[in-house]
């Protein structure tokens, strides 16, 4: 059976290159306190938590809010070099050359994540996919598909079941609770520059998502 790592630094090796710069301090699992007012491009405006229907709920939300912060700087990186990646491959002449670089880049990118991967857990790995999908626009599975072969898109997929994860998840935060969740975290995140902000691939209406919620807490 694959290692997970294997299927999650396929990923990341599939349309990330060897970064340069050190992502230590973005990797950080630190949860600071919320503050009061934020003022951002859009200004959003939090009370000092957010509203929580139990006090299990809140428990599961910081608990999420640890893995979130754990694994998005990865999405982060992952789109980062997607760009730079779709802009080498624009340059090569012919479909040899695009798969060569292509299978440098995952290899080089495998031995630069491989030790960091393995400490994910399942649960973060679940997270780390869909949060791919919010930075790139396209499920993991998609990405490897599209840069490499459907075949080995088929075999991580279906690996990933072993492990309870799909890499054809996909973000809504508009019809998925958890998904609302994740993006409520990561909106206060970069509004304190707990995590450097990214826009996602597709738009995304926090304020009227959080309406939905937190009328729908009510009912």
């Amino acid at each position: 059976m694959m290692n997970r790592v294997l299927f999650i630094g396929a990923i990341l090796g599939v349309f990330s290159a060897v970064a340069q710069e050190d992502t230590a301090e973005k990797l950080r699992d630190s949860i600071a306190p919320y503050e009061t007012v934020i003022n951002l491009e859009d200004v959003f405006v939090f009370g000092n938590q957010p509203v929580f229907r139990n006090e299990e709920q809140r428990k599961k939300y910081e608990l999420l809010k640890y893995r979130v912060k754990k694994v998005y700087p990865y999405a982060k990186l992952a789109a980062d070099k997607l760009y730079q990646i779709e802009r080498t491959l624009d340059t090569l002449p012919n479909n040899r050359q695009k798969k060569r670089y292509t299978k440098k880049v995952q290899e080089e990118a495998e031995a630069r994540f491989t030790d960091e991967l393995k400490k994910l857990s399942r649960s973060q790995g679940k997270i780390l996919i869909k949060l791919i999908y919010r930075q790139t626009g396209d499920s993991a599975y998609d990405l490897v598909k599209n840069l490499r072969s459907g075949w080995r898109a088929f075999w991580y997929n279906n690996t990933a079941w072993f492990y309870d994860l799909s890499l054809k998840s996909v973000y809504n935060p508009l019809e998925v609770e958890e998904d609302f969740w994740i993006e409520d975290i990561l909106q206060r995140a970069f509004s304190r520059k707990e995590l450097e902000v990214q826009e996602p691939a597709f738009p995304i209406d926090y304020e009227a998502i959080e309406k939905k919620w937190r009328n729908s807490s009510k009912e």
